[in-house]
């Protein structure tokens, strides 16, 4: 390599944003932090979180060169504009100044680690108007590093700034982030994606197809770097233009057609043509359970456009022919054939992730996925047999499947099955089978009706009576209520159960008890746990009631004489004459 040629930098670090200027897709926080420089009202302590690549270690750079910021005499106080020109801002850009220190919780975890900084803090800075750290991915700091960090993070001295960066805001610990001024960084829009890589294009002297560069944008799903990433790449497959065949070739979206394909195959029940496409992406190297990822992530879409068709800013990544296809093909799916592939999916790639031959485990989901479509819906069936007449319903069976599809209330023999007694029978004179007459069609009878619940003691009562024994006893001895309601009425009958648990109750009593209330009482059950408050339980409501009929029982003259008699005797239960057996 000649002395005069340039080591190339990827795009991602040639176009770093440098100051808040440059900083795309972040509006309220440029707004924000540019007001209190100016103010000279700047925090202590920040907080950057967010997805990987929409600029957290960016953003805490151009705030350290903004705090640093002395201009090329040497004597300029804080900016919130171009710092280029300063020489420490220069050195904070390519991470070699020592009062701006960088570090990797993820790799320094430890409180040893976080002594080195305390350690550090008390000494003003060398050359720089602020002593600043960045601790990236804070996050993975250990326990005892967090609270080590405390006491300095609250009244740190004058001369210190710290920058936190994480993309797990969850797991860090409250009492810091109270500490902290806290920034969501936002994920950036395709629209603003797609006009910033069209100008890096053109200062690379690179044309582009508008497709292209969209593909790209959609594909960094509101990642600035994981854009540029892919910008990189598609410059380097390109000879001086990026057309939308190379970025579809580029991002696999080929394959996201076959597996267009397979679904729409699968939804339309063509269960040998899907088993085809199944086959074929499984040859050319598909992983079964990415397939059924990809399904998944397929049906949500349609989903998506069948309940909002004109939805914008959608971030899965089709190109424009394959998500016009799409939309067409949401206006032959109904909610409910929707949301049955999606729960066969969802259920389906357990199985593929568990089984011993994934391909065969996917290749029963698509089989299934196809069988489920051929279903009629249950409202449809429902809407049948309300609108059916009573006396439309014939009580020769063979005369059953023989109604048309366009009468009022008529039955169809793939919609109706007749009971086995109904088939079969005595031959004709002319050879031909013949069905027996029925009088009368068999009638299912109603559920029992269930009376309103008032109390908790209700629902043990009915879980009792439905061999629910174990959710029982767990409600009757750990379930401390605060709030029952239950309309047993109406078009939309439903219960709404709210207590406080014990900890010795079993951990998934809500779950398992609203499967059991919907199955027992045909309603849905709305069943919320709270930490506080609520009634004693039944089993103690029911204790100290026994021992106030033991107590009043001990004070009865003949009882009370026979304890003074006796005093190793005591009471045990008090039985009433209903429960004596004679």
């Amino acid at each position: 390599m000649s002395e005069k040629e340039e080591v190339y930098r990827v795009l991602a670090r040639k176009y770093r944003p440098q100051n808040f200027d440059e900083l795309i897709g972040q509006d309220a926080l440029v707004r924000t932090l540019k007001n209190a420089i100016k103010s000279g009202r700047v925090a202590h302590a920040f907080m950057l979180t967010g997805v990987r690549g929409v600029g957290k270690t960016t953003t805490a750079r151009i705030i350290a060169k903004a705090l640093n910021y002395i201009g090329a005499d040497g004597k300029s106080s804080a900016t919130t504009g171009d710092t280029s020109d300063c020489p420490i801002c220069k050195a904070i850009s390519e991470d070699r100044h020592p009062d701006v220190i960088e570090m990797d919780a993820a790799s320094r975890t430890g409180v040893d680690d976080i002594r080195e900084i305390l350690d550090g803090v008390r000494y003003a800075p060398t050359e720089a108007r602020y002593k600043i750290y960045v601790i990236d991915e804070v996050h993975m700091l250990s326990k005892n590093a967090f609270n080590a960090l405390l006491k300095t993070l609250e009244e740190p001295p004058e001369h210190v700034k710290f920058i936190f960066a994480t993309t797990e805001i969850r797991k860090v610990p409250i009492t810091v982030l109270s500490r902290c001024q806290r920034f969501d960084l936002q994920r950036v829009g395709v629209d603003l994606l797609s006009s910033h890589f069209k100008s890096i294009c053109e200062k690379e002297k690179f044309k582009t197809e508008d497709e292209a560069i969209a593909m790209i944008a959609r594909a960094a799903d509101g990642s600035v770097r994981d854009g540029l990433s892919l910008l990189d790449q598609a410059m380097a497959l390109s000879e001086g233009k990026i057309t939308a065949a190379q970025v579809q070739d580029m991002l696999g979206l080929t394959d996201r057609a076959q597996n267009l394909d397979l679904l729409e195959k699968a939804l339309e029940g063509k269960t040998p043509k899907a088993l085809d496409i199944m086959d074929n992406i499984y040859k050319s190297g598909g992983a079964p359970s990415v397939v059924i990822q990809d399904l998944l992530a397929l049906t949500h879409l349609l989903t998506k456009l069948r309940v909002a068709p004109n939805i914008e800013g959608v971030n899965f990544v089709l190109s424009g022919d394959q998500l016009e296809r799409a939309k067409e093909m949401t206006g032959k799916l109904s909610m409910p054939s929707l949301s049955k592939a999606w729960q066969i999916l969802l259920k389906g790639l357990e199985e593929v992730n568990s089984a011993p031959n994934p391909q065969n485990a996917a290749e029963m989901v698509i089989i299934r996925l196809s069988y489920a479509a051929n279903l009629p819906d249950p409202a449809d069936l429902v809407k049948k047999l309300k609108s059916m007449p009573q006396n439309n319903i014939s009580n020769n069976p063979a005369q059953l499947g023989s109604q048309t599809a366009g009468g009022q209330g008529q039955v169809h023999m793939q919609d109706f099955t007749p009971p086995p007694q109904f088939i079969g029978g005595a031959m004709s004179n002319s050879g031909q089978e013949t069905a027996r007459a029925v009088p009368e069609l068999s009638v299912v009878a109603s559920p029992k009706a269930i009376p309103t619940i008032e109390k908790l003691e209700d629902i043990i009562k009915i879980l009792r009576e439905n061999e629910e024994f174990l959710l029982a006893e767990q409600l009757f001895h750990f379930a401390h209520l605060t709030k029952i309601e239950h309309k047993n009425y109406g078009d939309n009958p439903s219960g709404l159960l709210e207590f406080r648990l014990e900890k010795e109750a079993m951990p998934d009593l809500s779950r398992n008890l609203t499967k059991a209330l919907k199955s027992i009482t045909n309603q849905h059950w709305l069943v919320v746990m709270v930490n506080e408050g609520g009634n004693e339980t039944i089993a103690n409501i029911t204790e100290t009631k026994r021992l106030q009929e033991l107590e009043e029982v001990a004070q009865i003259p003949l009882v009370k004489n026979i304890l003074e008699l006796f005093p190793q005797a005591r009471l045990e239960e008090v039985l009433k004459k209903d429960d004596l057996k004679i």
